[in-house]
């Protein structure tokens, strides 16, 4: 740790460091990267980067991906925007204030914004789209998360879409009724997926709509003007963006790339002037290189026991899948020192009520993971299956352990068939293909599954949520009526004691459940040009390429 710990104090002296699944490159690389062809043969100046490989999708209602909603944030413009110190600024919307009660919060668009075709933009877009939001036939994984707080969520997400509390009493004036306070709200309106779609457009082509450019219709910095699948989707300035003016790049190219060495390779020739991915076996070479940059970001890398199969309705299984992992060992070994070792599921960097750290006020101050005596662990794993009904492993069904191939997946995926087969059982590892994985691990289609969560805002109960019975983001389908009954106290007390006592409680009984087992609390690394200037990286997991330039 002391190694990680010396890496994170350099880099974050010398820079505000980006988020990444992997980096690195020789200090030849650097220097080509460095002098790499910056601007398109038509002369236009084209930012060339690689934040992930075909995305799963890039509808805003949809998306609960990283990298799709990094490409959301170059084509859509929310009410709201995240600044560089997390504090959030006027977007689509100039001006908002909220009621005594906190009950209603009106938004006051900007007069004259339009589409990226040239339509005009008004409130009532904002209201069919966080109704579509809501809409059951939308399926969005993200609804309760975000639009659970507001008033006739339930109704609307029975099907009755006109109950939602959202209104346009002008074209520039949206309101929204909460049901219940929601401390957080503006961070929500500046959370992608409330992003405006395009009535029209959506209703013509179905889900189709956000798989081409002719019909890909934005109200961001950037539209898209073409896409080739498992090859790059171009993302051209939008002069119909009320701020256009200020967007400095004629165009954001995204590599599609899955392969790291392929990453690393346009990387090296200078086809790109940032990757997220990167071979790992070549981060040694990459430390005190000027390129290469590693964060620490607000999010926790876990494993999800799929919880609609009997063998992994017992806590003592679970448990003891969780105690047999050595944690110390697969971030500082595997992980090159670039993760940090798990202690809870809701890590450093999320804020309590009282604006104190969470995790150190939860369980007592003790970590619920002890990850200073492994061999204990492991000993006390033994018992738990044996406990369980599965002395030595005999009798439990070999587990199937589905990933992604990026960063250290595979290699995670191969340490615990390795950890687990000391319980006596068998594993076997298979390697899906990202744009699948996501829409596979989401509909339960899995028996033990990577996954993880980077918050998409500082309060607990952005990860918390996943674990809710009814979350559309819960992948290990687990379901407790104590979590849940937790989680409802936290949604909608107004107490800040009281729901800081609730969502304690919630990681409680997640914990002690083992609903999804921690492993590593994130940190991004990735290999940046220092040609790109006046660009930032979130706590989130973002790249804010929308204001950035290429100095010559």
């Amino acid at each position: 740790m002391k190694k990680l710990a010396l890496l994170l104090a350099a880099v974050l002296v010398m820079s505000l460091a980006l988020t990444a699944c992997g980096g690195a490159a020789s200090s030849s690389a650097a220097t080509s990267a460095s002098s790499g062809t910056t601007a398109a043969a038509t002369g236009e100046k084209i930012l060339t980067i690689q934040i992930g490989p075909n995305t799963e999708t890039i509808d805003p209602a949809l998306n609960s991906a990283v990298d799709g909603g990094n490409m959301l944030l170059f084509a859509f413009d929310c009410l709201l925007n995240i600044a560089e110190d997390g504090s959030t600024i006027p977007g689509a919307a100039e001006s908002y204030e909220v009621s005594e009660d906190q009950l209603t919060w009106t938004f006051h668009l900007r007069k004259d914004l339009k589409w990226s075709d040239g339509t005009p933009l008004t409130a009532n877009d904002f209201v069919y789209s966080w109704k579509r939001i809501a809409d059951p036939a939308t399926a969005a994984p993200y609804a309760e998360t975000i639009l659970g707080s507001v008033a006739g969520f339930e109704e609307a997400t029975a099907g009755d879409i006109d109950k939602l509390g959202v209104t346009a009493p002008d074209d520039t004036t949206f309101v929204v009724t909460l049901g219940k306070p929601c401390t957080f709200f503006d961070k929500i309106a500046a959370f992608a997926t409330t992003s405006p779609v395009q009535q029209a457009t959506v209703e013509a082509n179905g889900d189709a709509w956000a798989t081409q450019p002719e019909t890909y219709i934005t109200n961001g910095a950037f539209y898209i003007s073409e896409w080739v699948p498992d090859s790059h989707i171009l993302f051209s300035k939008n002069p119909n963006f009320w701020n256009a003016d200020a967007v400095k790049l004629d165009g954001i190219k995204c590599l599609l790339i899955e392969d790291p060495n392929a990453a690393y390779s346009a990387y090296q020739t200078g086809e790109a002037l940032m990757i997220k991915d990167v071979p790992t076996e070549e981060i040694p070479s990459l430390e005190g290189n000027a390129d290469f940059h590693i964060a620490p970001i607000l999010g926790t890398y876990y494993i999800d026991l799929n919880y609609t199969l009997e063998q992994f309705q017992d806590p003592r299984v679970c448990t003891a899948l969780s105690l047999a992992i050595d944690r110390d060992y697969v971030a500082e070994t595997l992980m090159q020192g670039t993760y940090s070792a798990a202690t809870a599921l809701v890590g450093q960097g999320w804020y309590d009520t009282d604006g104190t750290v969470f995790a150190d006020n939860a369980n007592g101050g003790k970590p619920y993971i002890d990850n200073s005596d492994f061999e204990g662990n492991l000993e006390k794993a033994k018992q738990l299956l044996a406990d369980a009904g599965y002395p030595n492993g005999e009798g439990f069904p070999t587990i199937s352990y589905v990933t992604n191939d990026a960063g250290y997946h595979k290699v995670v995926g191969e340490y615990l068939q390795q950890a687990w087969k000391e319980l006596g059982l068998t594993v076997s590892v298979e390697v899906v293909e990202w744009a699948s994985f996501t829409s596979m691990r989401r509909a339960g289609d899995y028996g033990v599954a990577r996954d993880g969560w980077v918050g998409d805002y500082s309060d607990p109960s952005n990860i918390l949520d996943n674990l809710y019975s009814s979350n559309g983001n819960n992948n290990s389908k687990y379901a407790s009526a104590d979590f849940d009954a937790a989680m409802d106290t936290a949604r909608s007390t107004i107490d800040p004691e009281e729901r800081s006592a609730a969502l304690h409680k919630a990681e409680d009984i997640a914990m002690t459940d083992m609903s999804v087992i921690p492993v590593a609390f994130y940190n991004d690394f990735w290999l940046q040009s220092d040609k790109i200037t006046g660009d930032w990286h979130s706590p989130y997991g973002y790249w804010y390429f929308q204001y950035a330039d290429i100095a010559e």
